[in-house]
């Protein structure tokens, strides 16, 4: 196995680095206490080639791989989840549904302005009364006799949608299939019957706009229905173990950032005339949190490693994806809290960024599939059982 990075993955990354440093860490505290969506910086990270790292050139991409991919997440994160998260949604959950699912026409249209930063996307599945289960769905789309679709329902929890131009939408074409029945479209934001709900008011990555999203007979036009009329599950879900691996690289990212911030501190902090970090149990937390780092790291990149290799193949990759998504970010929530711990009461103010940290790590648990939900995708997998 070759740990080496190719160039172009290493250039992506100190791209990343670059101006994750210069561009979002000094801002990131600011955007968190206002809750401000980030809009300049994230058109910068698009005329970087950030927001669509995977989409071919031909689509306004930078034309990489899936570890190209994981790499720049993690810089990014470490300056500042909510930026990842925006980053994540638009290249894991938009752009990655279209280029597997739709035409070379919806690709030009839809994906060409998200991957180059010029508009924001985002990703419509979960419902107020539906989370995990998706199949449990209430939005309609109703077919009408020209072949459009009528739309009417909400959807919740919605990243970027105050701010999107274009949404990947799930809804229920015929609710008798259960999840055969879910269709996916594009809805574009512009358009009568679109309207945008109570924005969330969210414990961590505040910088990353989130709200519901309702429409009232919202006409679909027939050509933006993506794929087959009952693929939509099968788009989401695909979609979804591509995602898992964009919130486990941020919760490397995260990681790092606490890890390293932890790991200066023991050092210079003194107590009882000695660094912290000299004493065994400071040295305990150090160790653990550092092992738990590491696997994260490397699970994420045989995740990303299997992504490229099951685009060539057609093969699945949802195993992988979920340990890395699971294990990453359960040790983003312990590693923060840990790394809280040790500054003591400067890990609690604001003064530092240690308490925004642990406020962002938990969401990683959450979206893109809760730990539980990754669970059980793996022991399903493993064992064959449903």
């Amino acid at each position: 196995m070759d740990f080496n990075f190719t160039e172009d993955q290493l250039s992506i990354q100190a791209i990343a680095r670059d101006f994750a440093q210069k561009r979002i860490a000094p801002s990131a505290a600011e955007f968190d206490a206002k809750g401000e969506f980030p809009l300049a910086n994230i058109r910068e990270m698009g005329a970087l080639g950030l927001m669509g790292i995977e989409v071919p050139v031909e689509y306004g991409g930078a034309g990489m791989d899936p570890i190209s991919y994981v790499l720049a997440m993690i810089e990014i994160a470490a300056a500042d989840c909510a930026h990842s998260t925006i980053m994540s949604v638009n290249n894991t959950l938009y752009c990655n549904g279209l280029l597997k699912f739709g035409t070379h026409e919806q690709k030009l249209k839809y994906v060409t302005p998200i991957a180059s930063g010029e508009a924001i996307g985002a990703f419509a599945l979960t419902e107020p009364q539906s989370g995990s289960d998706a199949t449990a769905m209430k939005i309609r789309a109703t077919r009408q006799a020209d072949g459009s679709y009528i739309v009417n329902g909400k959807k919740s929890w919605i990243t970027s949608g105050p701010v999107a131009k274009y949404i990947l939408l799930f809804a229920m074409t015929d609710p008798a299939k259960g999840a055969k029945g879910i269709s996916a479209f594009i809805v574009d934001t512009a358009r009568a019957g679109f309207h945008c709900g109570k924005t969330e008011p969210k414990l961590g990555i505040r910088a990353s706009a989130t709200c519901e999203i309702e429409f009232a007979d919202y006409k679909i036009p027939a050509e933006d229905l993506i794929g087959a009329e009952g693929e939509g599950f099968k788009v989401a879900m695909s979609v979804l173990d591509a995602g898992r691996i964009g919130i486990a690289s941020q919760a490397v990212g995260l990681s790092r950032a606490a890890y390293e911030a932890t790991l200066a501190y023991a050092k210079e902090r003194k107590a009882f005339g000695q660094p912290i970090g000299s004493f065994q149990m400071t040295q305990a937390k150090i160790a653990d949190m550092k092992c738990k780092l590491d696997a994260s790291y490397w699970l994420t990149l045989r995740a990303a490693f299997a992504k490229g290799q099951a685009d060539k193949s057609g093969g699945k990759f949802s195993t992988e994806a979920a340990v890395a998504k699971l294990t990453a970010s359960e040790s983003a929530m312990w590693i923060t809290h840990q790394a809280v711990q040790i500054h003591g009461g400067m890990g609690y103010s604001k003064e530092m960024p240690l308490e925004r940290y642990f406020r962002d790590a938990k969401i990683t648990e959450i979206y893109e599939g809760t730990s539980e939900i990754q669970r059980m995708v793996i022991a399903r997998n493993e064992t064959g059982l449903r």
